[in-house]
């Protein structure tokens, strides 16, 4: 559980780092089904994609700590847990959005359990002795 957690959050960091980036970069570009958005949406979707990417380096920082912090992953998971409800609030206000964005929004709400489940694992195993997979720091 301890090592599920830890390739877990490395996962997520590296993904969201990356995703954060391809959106400051690209742009409009980086949204699937978006026509026309003009300057003000490239603006707050550079913005955001800066802001993913700085989430994205919270769970590298939080993979990297010997053991694994539960606050942290539990603080973590809560950010996007969030982010898959606010989808939801975005479906009952204003309908279906493009396919890619519902698929994002079940892997937000199926995946922040998981994180939730597992907060804990790499604090256990450090308590009952068992190798954490990162070296203590001092």
């Amino acid at each position: 559980m301890a090592k599920t957690l830890r390739v877990l959050a490395w996962i997520m960091g590296v993904a969201c780092v990356a995703i954060g980036f391809f959106h400051l970069l690209a742009g409009n570009a980086a949204i699937p089904g978006i026509a026309d958005p003009g300057p003000t949406i490239d603006s707050f979707g550079r913005f955001m994609g800066a802001i993913f990417a700085g989430y994205g380096a919270a769970w590298i920082w939080a993979a990297r700590q010997a053991p694994v912090p539960a606050r942290a992953v539990r603080w973590l998971a809560a950010v996007f847990l969030l982010g898959g409800l606010s989808r939801v609030l975005s479906i009952a206000a204003d309908g279906w959005p493009h396919g890619f964005q519902v698929v994002l929004m079940v892997i937000e709400l199926v995946l922040s359990p998981v994180y939730f489940l597992l907060a804990d694992a790499d604090e256990r195993a450090a308590r009952a002795g068992a190798p954490t997979g990162v070296a203590q720091r001092a």
